[in-house]
C-alpha cells in the first residue's frame, strides 16, 4: 500500500471509494434494522464505523502501519495514514469485485467485532 506522501501513485482514490462503500453499507444496515431511523441516527452510525478513529483502530489491529509505504517525514502509525489504508482495502475489493456490496460485506467481516458494528 502506498500513502500519498510517498508517491503520486497511491491508494487515495481507493480510499475514497472504500469510504463511500462503508458509509453506504452502514446506512443500509441501520435502515434495514429500523426503516424509521432519523437522518441523525444514520449519520451517527456512519460516523461510528467509518470515522478516522474507528478505521485507524481496525487498521492497526490488521497491522497496516507495517505495510503502508510513506515518505521519511510521515508516521505510518498515525491514525490518518492507517485509516486511509484501511479504507483503501474496501475500495480495492469494490474495484476487484465490480460492486460496492462486496466491499461492504468484507468490511463487516473485518470490522464486525466492534461495539458500533455489533449494535447494527
Amino acid at each position: 500500500m502506498t500513502h500519498s506522501s510517498y508517491s503520486r501513485e497511491n491508494c487515495r482514490a481507493l480510499s475514497i471509494l472504500g469510504l463511500s462503500a462503508v458509509e453506504a453499507s452502514a446506512a443500509l444496515r441501520l435502515l434495514r434494522k429500523d426503516a424509521d431511523a432519523s437522518a441523525e441516527a444514520v449519520s451517527r452510525q456512519i460516523a461510528e464505523v467509518s470515522g478516522v478513529d474507528a478505521c485507524a483502530a481496525a487498521g492497526a489491529r490488521l497491522g497496516l502501519e507495517k505495510i503502508v509505504r510513506v515518505s521519511p517525514g510521515t508516521d505510518s502509525s498515525s491514525p490518518a495514514v492507517i485509516c486511509a489504508a484501511f479504507r483503501a482495502i474496501f475500495g480495492a475489493v469494490a474495484v476487484d469485485s465490480g460492486n460496492v456490496d462486496s466491499a461492504g460485506d468484507v468490511f463487516w467481516k473485518v470490522h464486525g467485532g466492534s461495539a458500533a458494528a455489533a449494535a447494527m
